[in-house]
């Protein structure tokens, strides 16, 4: 671990940021350019204190996981993250992993969907970052466990992740979630996430493995969806899933009819932050 480097260079990528180009308020008058500390610290989900430390060169090594997400915070490029990642003594993660990182544009168009839900979701259902708006429609899932952020591990072992749509409408998505699995499954062969997620689910009992000898087969496309929020009820969203690259990320916009009920109580929930 190189502590001079790892510092500089986060002290660096932190002045050439504004809070524009991460969709932060500029608050009061800055004495010098970027980004302050705090807001690395809160965009990445770890302590001020922590990550003061590791810019005076006195913290301890930072594990894989915490700097992907100074990595994502930062905006860094797939080198930049690379170079970081063997500054704090660490093999830089696969390039074909998409758990490792977020692409940069993707990113970019995700700091300025500030007043509709939208997350980046990997293939396999792995959110990989949210808005404010996707944490309060959907719950916050920056500090969950990685495992805790698979859409369909979540659905399958988590009742309260099904408490958030209309019982009705459970059968259609938890077969989305399976035929979507299928698809990917079977264009991956080989791909040792893909397998182990599999495995995980298969294990999980008798429902999934039900779903899952359908062979029902679809990617993830556009469509309607219903949610019910604990503060201002009923939410009625048109999906957008916008493909990245080579489809292995997604961008999952959700809107509402502008004059509509729901679009009010979307910017309600803007306004009020509430989170489920």
């Amino acid at each position: 671990m190189d502590r001079d480097a790892l510092a500089d260079f986060l002290s660096r990528s932190r002045a050439r940021l504004t809070p524009a180009d991460v969709a932060l308020a500029p608050g009061a008058r800055r004495r010098t350019p970027g980004l302050r500390r705090e807001e690395v610290a809160q965009l990445a989900g770890l302590s001020v204190d922590y990550y003061a430390r590791l810019e005076q060169r006195r913290g301890p090594q930072p594990s894989p996981q915490l700097l992907a997400a100074l990595a994502r915070a930062l905006r860094l490029s797939e080198d930049e993250r690379d170079h970081l990642f063997h500054l704090a003594g660490h093999e830089p993660p696969r390039r074909h992993d998409v758990l490792a990182h977020v692409r940069p544009g993707l990113l970019l168009v995700l700091d300025r969907l500030h007043d509709v839900p939208a997350q980046v979701v990997s293939d396999l259902g792995d959110v990989l970052a949210q808005n404010a708006m996707a944490a309060a429609v959907f719950g916050d899932l920056a500090a969950s466990a990685p495992d805790r952020r698979n859409l369909l591990l979540r659905w399958f072992t988590d009742p309260a992740s099904r408490a958030l749509f209309p019982p009705e409408d459970h059968d259609a998505l938890a077969r989305a979630h399976v035929a979507s699995l299928r698809a990917v499954h079977a264009a991956r062969p080989g791909d040792r996430r893909a397998a182990e997620l599999l495995a995980r689910l298969l294990a999980t009992g008798e429902e999934f493995t039900a779903y899952w000898e359908r062979h029902e087969v679809a990617v993830r496309r556009s469509g309607r969806k219903r949610v019910l929020h604990p503060v201002v009820g009923e939410l009625e969203l048109e999906c957008e899933v916008l493909a990245a690259g080579g489809q292995d990320q997604l961008l999952l916009v959700h809107t509402a009819p502008a004059g509509s009920e729901c679009a009010s109580r979307l910017e309600l929930l803007r306004v009020v932050g509430a989170s489920v």
